[in-house]
Protein backbone atom coordinates (compact mmCIF):
# COMPACT_ATOMS: atom_id res chain seq x y z
CA UNK A 1 0.00 0.00 0.00
CA UNK A 2 2.78 2.51 0.78
CA UNK A 3 4.38 1.52 -2.77
CA UNK A 4 1.34 2.56 -4.59
CA UNK A 5 0.99 6.08 -2.05
CA UNK A 6 4.84 7.05 -2.83
CA UNK A 7 4.18 6.46 -6.89
CA UNK A 8 1.12 8.56 -6.42
CA UNK A 9 3.60 11.35 -4.89
CA UNK A 10 5.84 10.36 -7.21
CA UNK A 11 3.35 11.83 -10.28
CA UNK A 12 2.17 14.41 -8.35
CA UNK A 13 5.54 15.85 -8.23
CA UNK A 14 5.91 15.48 -11.51
CA UNK A 15 3.18 18.11 -12.44
CA UNK A 16 3.80 20.51 -9.73
CA UNK A 17 7.79 20.34 -10.81
CA UNK A 18 6.15 20.58 -14.54
CA UNK A 19 4.69 23.68 -13.91
CA UNK A 20 6.91 24.87 -11.34
CA UNK A 21 9.27 24.73 -14.03
CA UNK A 22 7.29 26.81 -16.60
CA UNK A 23 6.85 29.79 -14.04
CA UNK A 24 10.49 30.00 -13.32
CA UNK A 25 11.71 29.92 -16.53
CA UNK A 26 8.92 32.50 -17.61
CA UNK A 27 10.01 34.54 -14.89
CA UNK A 28 13.86 33.95 -15.22
CA UNK A 29 14.34 32.53 -18.69
CA UNK A 30 16.28 35.58 -19.73
CA UNK A 31 19.22 35.06 -17.17
CA UNK A 32 19.14 31.57 -18.39
CA UNK A 33 20.97 29.95 -21.72
CA UNK A 34 18.12 28.80 -24.28
CA UNK A 35 19.67 25.44 -24.93
CA UNK A 36 19.79 24.71 -21.07
CA UNK A 37 16.08 25.50 -20.75
CA UNK A 38 14.91 22.09 -21.03
CA UNK A 39 17.87 20.61 -18.87
CA UNK A 40 16.33 22.99 -16.02
CA UNK A 41 13.03 21.83 -16.63
CA UNK A 42 13.83 18.25 -16.37
CA UNK A 43 15.86 18.39 -13.03
CA UNK A 44 13.24 20.54 -11.73
CA UNK A 45 10.69 17.86 -12.65
CA UNK A 46 13.13 14.90 -11.04
CA UNK A 47 13.24 16.94 -8.15
CA UNK A 48 10.05 17.08 -7.89
CA UNK A 49 9.22 13.79 -8.48
CA UNK A 50 11.90 12.57 -6.28
CA UNK A 51 10.87 15.09 -3.50
CA UNK A 52 7.13 13.74 -3.84
CA UNK A 53 8.11 10.33 -4.18
CA UNK A 54 9.76 10.48 -0.10
CA UNK A 55 7.84 12.68 1.56
CA UNK A 56 4.27 11.69 0.70
CA UNK A 57 4.31 8.99 3.58
CA UNK A 58 5.66 11.63 5.94
CA UNK A 59 2.31 14.26 5.18
CA UNK A 60 -0.31 11.12 4.51
CA UNK A 61 0.31 7.55 5.43
CA UNK A 62 2.71 8.00 8.70
CA UNK A 63 0.46 10.67 10.19
CA UNK A 64 -2.57 8.93 9.63
CA UNK A 65 -1.42 5.72 11.42
CA UNK A 66 -0.81 7.83 14.35
CA UNK A 67 -4.18 9.49 14.31
CA UNK A 68 -5.75 5.75 13.90
CA UNK A 69 -3.68 4.70 17.20
CA UNK A 70 -4.35 7.43 19.47
CA UNK A 71 -7.93 6.73 18.54
CA UNK A 72 -7.80 3.22 19.40
CA UNK A 73 -6.10 4.13 22.79
CA UNK A 74 -8.49 6.94 23.44
CA UNK A 75 -11.48 6.91 25.68
CA UNK A 76 -14.97 7.09 24.28
CA UNK A 77 -15.44 10.47 26.58
CA UNK A 78 -11.83 12.15 25.29
CA UNK A 79 -12.51 11.16 21.52
CA UNK A 80 -15.99 13.26 21.60
CA UNK A 81 -14.77 15.96 23.53
CA UNK A 82 -12.12 16.34 20.92
CA UNK A 83 -14.45 16.37 18.39
CA UNK A 84 -16.87 19.13 20.08
CA UNK A 85 -13.82 21.45 20.71
CA UNK A 86 -12.70 21.10 17.06
CA UNK A 87 -16.07 22.19 16.24
CA UNK A 88 -16.23 25.03 18.39
CA UNK A 89 -12.84 26.18 17.59
CA UNK A 90 -14.03 26.64 13.85
CA UNK A 91 -17.20 28.56 14.03
CA UNK A 92 -15.08 30.65 16.39
CA UNK A 93 -12.39 30.70 13.93
CA UNK A 94 -15.02 31.82 11.22
CA UNK A 95 -16.42 34.53 13.39
CA UNK A 96 -12.87 35.92 13.97
CA UNK A 97 -12.10 35.37 10.17
CA UNK A 98 -14.86 37.60 9.09
CA UNK A 99 -13.09 41.22 10.02
CA UNK A 100 -9.34 39.37 9.55
CA UNK A 101 -10.66 38.60 5.94
CA UNK A 102 -11.07 42.39 5.35
CA UNK A 103 -7.28 43.16 5.77
CA UNK A 104 -4.48 43.56 2.98
CA UNK A 105 -3.31 41.00 1.20
CA UNK A 106 -1.54 38.39 2.19
CA UNK A 107 -2.92 38.94 6.00
CA UNK A 108 -6.39 39.04 4.89
CA UNK A 109 -6.24 35.84 3.13
CA UNK A 110 -3.43 34.00 6.07
CA UNK A 111 -4.89 35.46 9.23
CA UNK A 112 -8.46 33.74 9.24
CA UNK A 113 -7.30 30.25 8.34
CA UNK A 114 -4.51 30.46 10.73
CA UNK A 115 -6.56 31.99 13.58
CA UNK A 116 -9.31 29.38 12.89
CA UNK A 117 -6.94 26.39 13.08
CA UNK A 118 -5.33 27.82 16.56
CA UNK A 119 -8.91 28.19 17.89
CA UNK A 120 -10.03 24.63 17.04
CA UNK A 121 -6.43 23.35 18.72
CA UNK A 122 -6.73 25.21 21.70
CA UNK A 123 -10.40 24.42 22.41
CA UNK A 124 -9.42 21.26 21.95
CA UNK A 125 -6.82 20.96 24.35
CA UNK A 126 -9.24 23.07 26.67
CA UNK A 127 -12.34 20.40 27.10
CA UNK A 128 -9.34 17.61 27.31
CA UNK A 129 -8.01 19.33 29.90
CA UNK A 130 -11.28 19.76 31.78
CA UNK A 131 -12.68 16.48 30.82
CA UNK A 132 -13.18 15.23 34.24
CA UNK A 133 -15.01 18.13 35.45
CA UNK A 134 -16.92 18.52 32.24
CA UNK A 135 -18.15 14.76 32.33
CA UNK A 136 -18.65 14.86 35.91
CA UNK A 137 -21.35 18.25 35.39
CA UNK A 138 -22.88 16.89 32.29
CA UNK A 139 -23.45 13.39 34.12
CA UNK A 140 -25.25 15.40 36.99
CA UNK A 141 -27.23 17.25 34.06
CA UNK A 142 -28.85 13.96 32.69
CA UNK A 143 -30.32 11.97 35.33
CA UNK A 144 -32.15 9.92 33.04
CA UNK A 145 -28.86 8.86 31.67
CA UNK A 146 -27.29 8.47 35.12
CA UNK A 147 -30.18 6.13 35.81
CA UNK A 148 -29.62 3.61 32.90
CA UNK A 149 -25.88 3.63 33.63
CA UNK A 150 -26.47 2.57 37.15
CA UNK A 151 -27.46 -0.67 35.53
CA UNK A 152 -24.45 -1.63 34.61
CA UNK A 153 -22.43 -4.40 36.80
CA UNK A 154 -18.48 -4.24 35.92
CA UNK A 155 -16.87 -7.55 36.71
CA UNK A 156 -13.64 -7.83 38.77
CA UNK A 157 -10.67 -9.68 37.97
CA UNK A 158 -11.18 -11.72 41.44
CA UNK A 159 -14.77 -12.74 40.16
CA UNK A 160 -14.19 -13.73 36.81
CA UNK A 161 -11.57 -16.09 38.25
CA UNK A 162 -13.72 -17.29 40.91
CA UNK A 163 -16.36 -19.09 38.21
CA UNK A 164 -19.47 -18.73 40.28
CA UNK A 165 -20.33 -15.46 38.48
CA UNK A 166 -20.88 -17.79 35.52
CA UNK A 167 -23.91 -19.73 37.69
CA UNK A 168 -25.44 -16.58 38.71
CA UNK A 169 -25.52 -15.23 35.69
CA UNK A 170 -27.25 -17.86 33.97
CA UNK A 171 -30.14 -17.41 36.62
CA UNK A 172 -30.76 -14.06 35.37
CA UNK A 173 -30.54 -12.45 38.96
CA UNK A 174 -28.40 -10.26 37.91
CA UNK A 175 -29.96 -7.03 36.47
CA UNK A 176 -28.73 -4.80 34.49
CA UNK A 177 -26.07 -5.52 31.61
CA UNK A 178 -22.41 -7.35 32.86
CA UNK A 179 -19.23 -5.03 31.55
CA UNK A 180 -15.63 -6.54 31.37
CA UNK A 181 -13.47 -3.35 31.14
CA UNK A 182 -10.44 -3.91 28.63
CA UNK A 183 -7.64 -3.53 31.53
CA UNK A 184 -9.31 -6.46 33.03
CA UNK A 185 -8.95 -8.78 30.09
CA UNK A 186 -5.38 -7.26 30.11
CA UNK A 187 -4.65 -8.60 33.22
CA UNK A 188 -6.29 -11.66 32.78
CA UNK A 189 -4.34 -12.18 29.94
CA UNK A 190 -1.24 -11.58 31.84
CA UNK A 191 -2.15 -13.91 34.28
CA UNK A 192 -2.36 -16.53 31.88
CA UNK A 193 0.85 -16.20 30.27
CA UNK A 194 2.61 -16.14 34.07
CA UNK A 195 5.23 -18.40 33.85
CA UNK A 196 4.06 -19.66 37.34
CA UNK A 197 1.92 -22.59 36.80
CA UNK A 198 -0.73 -22.47 39.24
CA UNK A 199 -1.46 -18.68 38.60
CA UNK A 200 -1.60 -19.39 34.61
CA UNK A 201 -4.16 -21.95 35.02
CA UNK A 202 -6.25 -19.10 37.27
CA UNK A 203 -5.60 -17.30 34.24
CA UNK A 204 -6.93 -19.12 31.87
CA UNK A 205 -9.60 -19.94 33.82
CA UNK A 206 -10.85 -16.67 33.88
CA UNK A 207 -10.49 -16.45 30.14
CA UNK A 208 -12.63 -19.25 29.77
CA UNK A 209 -15.38 -18.31 32.61
CA UNK A 210 -15.61 -14.77 30.37
CA UNK A 211 -16.12 -17.20 27.14
CA UNK A 212 -18.65 -18.47 29.30
CA UNK A 213 -20.18 -15.54 30.48
CA UNK A 214 -20.45 -14.40 26.44
CA UNK A 215 -21.86 -17.85 25.03
CA UNK A 216 -24.60 -19.11 27.96
CA UNK A 217 -25.54 -15.85 30.53
CA UNK A 218 -28.86 -14.91 30.08
CA UNK A 219 -27.50 -11.70 31.71
CA UNK A 220 -25.41 -9.32 28.57
CA UNK A 221 -22.38 -8.62 28.66
CA UNK A 222 -19.99 -6.39 26.77
CA UNK A 223 -16.42 -5.04 26.48
CA UNK A 224 -15.68 -1.61 27.42
CA UNK A 225 -13.02 0.00 25.72
CA UNK A 226 -11.97 2.23 28.90
CA UNK A 227 -8.54 2.38 30.04
CA UNK A 228 -8.02 5.48 32.13
CA UNK A 229 -4.03 5.14 31.34
CA UNK A 230 -3.43 7.58 34.12
CA UNK A 231 -3.79 5.23 36.86
CA UNK A 232 -1.71 2.53 37.35
CA UNK A 233 -3.49 -0.06 39.54
CA UNK A 234 -6.42 -2.36 38.31
CA UNK A 235 -8.67 -1.41 41.39
CA UNK A 236 -7.98 1.77 40.84
CA UNK A 237 -9.36 1.87 37.22
CA UNK A 238 -12.15 -0.35 38.27
CA UNK A 239 -13.00 2.11 40.90
CA UNK A 240 -12.97 4.94 38.36
CA UNK A 241 -14.93 2.64 35.98
CA UNK A 242 -17.36 2.50 38.37
CA UNK A 243 -17.63 5.74 39.68
CA UNK A 244 -17.85 7.56 36.19
CA UNK A 245 -20.42 5.32 34.79
CA UNK A 246 -22.36 4.71 37.93
CA UNK A 247 -21.81 1.18 38.22
CA UNK A 248 -21.97 -1.82 40.73
CA UNK A 249 -18.65 -3.67 41.19
CA UNK A 250 -19.18 -7.52 40.86
CA UNK A 251 -15.84 -8.85 43.18
CA UNK A 252 -15.45 -11.20 45.97
CA UNK A 253 -12.31 -9.57 47.27
CA UNK A 254 -12.41 -8.17 50.41
CA UNK A 255 -10.20 -5.23 50.48
CA UNK A 256 -11.64 -4.03 46.88
CA UNK A 257 -14.74 -3.87 48.58
CA UNK A 258 -14.34 -1.93 51.57
CA UNK A 259 -12.52 1.09 49.26
CA UNK A 260 -15.44 0.97 46.99
CA UNK A 261 -17.85 1.28 50.26
CA UNK A 262 -15.43 3.95 51.41
CA UNK A 263 -16.16 5.59 47.96
CA UNK A 264 -20.00 5.27 47.89
CA UNK A 265 -20.01 3.02 45.19
CA UNK A 266 -22.59 -0.24 45.06
CA UNK A 267 -20.49 -3.21 45.38
CA UNK A 268 -21.96 -6.85 44.88
CA UNK A 269 -19.63 -9.88 46.87
CA UNK A 270 -19.72 -12.68 45.91
CA UNK A 271 -18.92 -14.42 49.05
CA UNK A 272 -21.30 -12.41 51.03
CA UNK A 273 -24.21 -13.97 48.72
CA UNK A 274 -23.49 -17.71 49.00
CA UNK A 275 -23.17 -16.85 52.35
CA UNK A 276 -26.63 -15.33 52.54
CA UNK A 277 -28.36 -17.52 50.51
CA UNK A 278 -27.61 -20.97 52.47
CA UNK A 279 -30.19 -22.57 54.33
CA UNK A 280 -31.26 -21.36 57.62
CA UNK A 281 -30.78 -23.18 61.09
CA UNK A 282 -32.01 -22.46 64.11
CA UNK A 283 -31.14 -24.11 67.45
CA UNK A 284 -33.59 -27.02 68.40
CA UNK A 285 -33.62 -28.00 64.80
CA UNK A 286 -32.84 -31.83 63.83
CA UNK A 287 -30.62 -33.21 60.61
CA UNK A 288 -28.75 -36.14 60.03
CA UNK A 289 -24.80 -35.43 59.08
CA UNK A 290 -22.03 -37.41 58.73
CA UNK A 291 -18.92 -37.24 60.68
CA UNK A 292 -15.98 -36.83 58.98
CA UNK A 293 -12.99 -35.75 61.15
CA UNK A 294 -12.02 -34.91 64.23
CA UNK A 295 -12.77 -31.27 65.55
CA UNK A 296 -10.42 -29.24 67.39
CA UNK A 297 -11.53 -29.86 70.68
CA UNK A 298 -11.36 -33.57 72.83
CA UNK A 299 -14.45 -35.50 71.35
CA UNK A 300 -15.57 -33.23 68.90
CA UNK A 301 -16.58 -34.58 65.57
CA UNK A 302 -17.28 -32.20 62.46
CA UNK A 303 -19.22 -32.74 59.19
CA UNK A 304 -20.49 -30.48 56.41
CA UNK A 305 -23.90 -29.61 55.47
CA UNK A 306 -24.55 -30.12 51.14
CA UNK A 307 -23.70 -26.27 50.88
CA UNK A 308 -20.33 -26.20 52.84
CA UNK A 309 -21.17 -25.15 56.24
CA UNK A 310 -19.71 -26.56 59.10
CA UNK A 311 -21.16 -28.68 61.45
CA UNK A 312 -19.24 -29.35 64.72
CA UNK A 313 -21.05 -31.96 66.77
CA UNK A 314 -19.81 -32.55 70.70
CA UNK A 315 -19.54 -36.16 70.82
CA UNK A 316 -19.18 -36.55 67.84
CA UNK A 317 -15.38 -38.36 67.34
CA UNK A 318 -17.05 -41.48 68.79
CA UNK A 319 -19.27 -41.78 65.13
CA UNK A 320 -16.50 -41.07 62.95
CA UNK A 321 -17.37 -42.07 59.10
CA UNK A 322 -21.07 -42.43 59.88
CA UNK A 323 -24.10 -40.78 59.33
CA UNK A 324 -25.40 -39.24 63.02
CA UNK A 325 -28.59 -37.67 63.66
CA UNK A 326 -27.92 -34.60 65.74
CA UNK A 327 -29.84 -31.53 67.21
CA UNK A 328 -28.85 -28.12 66.54
CA UNK A 329 -28.01 -26.42 69.70
CA UNK A 330 -26.32 -23.04 68.43
CA UNK A 331 -25.43 -21.04 65.13
CA UNK A 332 -22.11 -18.76 64.98
CA UNK A 333 -21.90 -16.63 62.28
CA UNK A 334 -18.15 -15.32 61.36
CA UNK A 335 -16.33 -13.65 58.76
CA UNK A 336 -15.30 -17.06 57.08
CA UNK A 337 -19.37 -18.12 57.04
CA UNK A 338 -21.96 -19.45 58.85
CA UNK A 339 -20.53 -22.53 61.31
CA UNK A 340 -23.31 -24.95 63.41
CA UNK A 341 -22.52 -26.59 66.57
CA UNK A 342 -24.68 -29.41 67.49
CA UNK A 343 -25.28 -32.85 70.14
CA UNK A 344 -26.13 -36.11 68.72
CA UNK A 345 -29.57 -36.80 69.27
CA UNK A 346 -30.96 -37.99 72.60
CA UNK A 347 -30.63 -42.47 71.84
CA UNK A 348 -28.61 -42.14 68.96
Amino acid sequence: MTAFIRLGGALIGAFVGFFLGFIILERFGLSIDPANRPAVLVAIVVAAMLFGYLAIPYATVYPTRWAVGRLAESEASSFSLGVIGIVIGLVMGVLVGIPLSQLDSPWGTVLPIISALLLAVGMSWLLLFKRETIVGAVSGLVPARRGKMSQLVVLDTSAVIDGRVVDIARTGFILGELVAPRFVLEELQGIADSPDPMRRNRGRRGLEMLAALQKDAVTPITISEETYPELDEVDAKLLAFARDYGAAVLTNDFNLNRVAELQGIRVLNINELANAVKAVVHPGEEMTVRIIQPGKEVGQGVGYLDDGTMIVVEGGSQHMDRELPVTVTRVLQTVAGRMIFAQPRAGS
